[in-house]
């Protein structure tokens, strides 16, 4: 759901940062091969997501939502030399399109990937994280909180996507499938939990920016 204009849209990434080729490459391969490609970050808000990532120069990236690699190239630009990202899909199908990416890219031996069950998968990880990035089932949102705020470093960013939900949070009533529902409870539990200072923003359908205390 475009909450402005799709003109303007395209205004601002005109006059954003360029979309970088191997990117590009990725985001047509997307279009042209997998289901539902409107779940790719793309150039605007891949290009935000760098930026956050450059600011904050992080150590460790958790993403949980891997879909097709994109937003976790977006990711680790920022990455410090010695920095690791670690994303977590179900969908092993998509496996050999997102290995093609990041080992055609600058950071294939600071990416590690995993195919499975993130509420299975999270527990097991040794690292706590700088950034963590959230973009995958929203049922599981409310359970993600619970095991990635443990594991966010202080200081660190929760970013957090589709919080907005297609526009469905504004309607709990007439909407009350599973995933906006999980959706309400997402944003209450951000918005609350004392140790967060949150701002939601309306980049695309919704992007949340929390830092941990």
């Amino acid at each position: 759901m475009h909450f402005i204009p799709e003109k303007l849209e395209d205004y601002a990434a005109a006059h954003s940062e360029s979309e970088p080729e191997l990117l590009q490459q990725l985001r047509r391969e997307t279009y042209q091969k997998v289901l539902q490609p409107r779940m790719l970050s793309g150039h605007l808000q891949g290009r935000f997501l760098s930026l956050l990532s450059k600011m904050i120069r992080p150590k460790t990236i958790l993403e949980i939502g891997t879909y097709t690699g994109y937003s976790a190239l977006c990711l680790a630009e920022g990455l410090q030399d010695s920095g690791l990202l670690e994303t977590i899909d179900h969908n092993e199908e998509l496996a050999h399109l997102q290995q093609k990416y990041f080992k055609a890219s600058a950071y294939a031996e600071k990416i590690k990937a995993y195919i499975g069950n993130a509420i299975d998968v999270i527990p097991t990880l040794k690292n706590n994280f700088d950034l963590i990035f959230i973009d995958a089932d929203k049922p599981n949102y409310p359970a993600y909180f619970d095991l990635i705020i443990p594991k966010l470093n202080p200081g660190g960013l929760l970013i957090s996507d589709n919080v907005l939900w297609n526009g469905k949070v504004l309607q709990p009533e007439e909407n009350k499938d599973a995933s906006t529902q999980a959706i309400l409870k997402y944003n209450k539990l951000l918005a609350e939990d004392e140790r967060l200072e949150t701002v939601l923003l309306p980049i695309r359908d919704g992007l949340t920016l929390s830092r941990k205390k």
